[in-house]
């Protein structure tokens, strides 16, 4: 799944909910955005694969509860990985977002 974020249809919270519920809370996840404006979840982690990455968040550890079901169903960090990739797209503070 992808989230298209220069489409305000497709750019909502409750787009960002679904993509935090697809997660797998397994494994380790990253919040990705390409260059062309898609946010996805990676499971390819940290500095690894950064071609064509307008920006990343922190790695999302494994059990840490970021993403999955639980996480999706919290609206306050719904509201929060919203909210910070509105702040970064389409001019990104850094290439790395690790404060939102």
């Amino acid at each position: 799944m992808h989230i298209d974020l220069n489409d305000p249809a497709q750019f909502t919270l409750e787009a960002v909910r679904q993509l935090v519920r697809a997660g797998n809370g397994a494994v380790h996840n990253q919040l990705r955005v390409t260059r062309a404006g898609l946010a996805y979840l990676s499971t390819v982690v940290g500095g690894a694969d950064l071609d064509g990455l307008a920006f990343r968040l922190e790695t999302w550890a494994a059990g840490s509860g970021c993403v999955g079901e639980q996480a999706a169903a919290d609206d306050a960090w719904v509201q929060q990985i919203f909210e910070a990739l509105r702040r970064n797209w389409p001019t990104p503070s850094s290439d790395f977002i690790d404060m939102y």
